[in-house]
């Protein structure tokens, strides 16, 4: 896919840590614009080249992507597409670039308002009528969406069980399981009239950031149609073709992210009735499964779960399923300098995405304590092992 995302590889090899999360924004914004076929344009690219070299900020970038638009002569066919595909990218990549998340209906429909300012009118706003899309996966047919009337209350129940929900009896990959089942759930609300995949992906991805992964999001960037993909099967049942709900490929793709798996992500395995080479979908780091055309080695990926620190394990084994104060996890290490913990346990935990704050937003809360994240939740269940 020739969508530029490719010329920002050196900065992400090479780069200072600040360019390269410029650069992965980038890469993931522009990616993302392949889940409705629109392709960015060379002068988004470059205003993204100079945002990650430092030149100008993320907002000079979007303003000058705005004023390309309105300054533009001369015009083609494609000139509405590339228009929402460059000022879409430009919003993402300023949402990337932030930690800043609200778990919330509000917080949804903010992401959505944050990626469609200057494109959608509705930006932000549910939809007031019933809708259905044809997909190619599913030789035209649609996933049943839900009804206009029902999509705060929807979103509140999903968001609200996911809130609720204990992790810390699941292995890691039923772990997994359970997140693709939440984000499948989430998207099959469908609640704005367009745009819904790009807002649900980011949402993913800063929800997973708020429990501790800061996983590589190369994924979303390369595979954001396989994404989609997956989440139509997932939520997609024809009982008189004898086709039932099938969430294992949205299941391969958050393995993938997370776990550090190597399904092969190709929407054709996807297609309801695939042909007979596209039925198996291989994992590419089992050799038996490797199509002829993949090298029969593939390099292991360290697990993105674990970590050698023995401060940040002892510290996960002692909070576990709990909620402790600084003085409560000084008093369980045996520590009575208040500094050393902060030094050697919390903040290292906390950097690393295993441990984080009750009320992150009021940092000197007087009721602050300390939780462990979902990533924190998957290494104190392998502890325990």
């Amino acid at each position: 896919m020739d969508n530029g995302y490719l010329n920002f590889d050196e900065h992400i090899r090479q780069g200072e840590p600040q360019k390269r999360e410029r650069a992965e924004a980038w890469r993931v914004a522009i990616g993302l614009q392949a889940v409705d076929g629109l392709k960015t344009s060379e002068y988004l690219q470059e205003a993204a080249r100079r945002n990650i070299e430092g030149e100008i900020s993320i907002d000079e970038a979007r303003e000058l992507v705005k004023q390309y638009y309105i300054t533009k002569t001369a015009h083609d066919e494609d000139d509405a597409d590339r228009e929402e595909a460059d000022k879409v990218s430009s919003n993402i990549a300023k949402l990337l670039q932030t930690d800043a998340f609200t778990y919330s209906v509000a917080g949804l429909s903010a992401i959505h308002r944050a990626i469609f300012d200057g494109v959608f009118k509705h930006a932000g706003r549910f939809r007031d009528y019933d809708i259905s899309k044809k997909e190619w996966v599913l030789e035209g047919d649609s996933v049943l969406y839900g009804r206009w009337q029902d999509l705060r209350m929807a979103i509140e129940y999903d968001l609200d069980q996911e809130r609720q929900f204990d992790y810390t009896a699941l292995t890691k990959k039923q772990m997994v399981e359970h997140l693709a089942n939440f984000i499948s759930g989430l998207w099959q609300i469908h609640p704005f009239a367009e745009g819904n995949t790009r807002t649900i992906a980011i949402f993913t991805i800063k929800y997973l950031r708020s429990q501790g992964f800061r996983v590589n999001n190369e994924l979303f960037e390369l595979n954001s149609w396989y994404f989609r993909n997956a989440l139509v099967r997932a939520n997609y049942r024809n009982l008189e073709k004898g086709i039932n709900y099938e969430p294992e490929y949205l299941i391969r793709f958050f393995a993938n992210l997370l776990l550090g798996e190597k399904w092969d992500l190709r929407n054709r395995y996807l297609h309801i009735h695939p042909t007979e080479e596209w039925k198996v979908q291989p994992n590419l780091a089992t050799p038996e499964q490797v199509p002829h055309k993949y090298p029969t080695s593939t390099p292991q990926v360290p697990h993105k779960l674990h970590t050698d620190n023995l401060n940040i394990q002892k510290l996960v084994q002692i909070v576990g399923n709990t909620e402790l104060s600084v003085k409560e996890i000084m008093e369980c290490i045996g520590l009575k300098d208040r500094k050393n913990v902060l030094n050697l346990y919390l903040n290292p935990a906390i950097a690393e995405g295993y441990v984080c704050l009750l009320y992150p937003d009021k940092p000197r809360h007087p009721r602050q304590k300390y939780q462990l994240t979902m990533k924190g939740v998957a290494l104190y269940n392998e502890l325990k092992k």
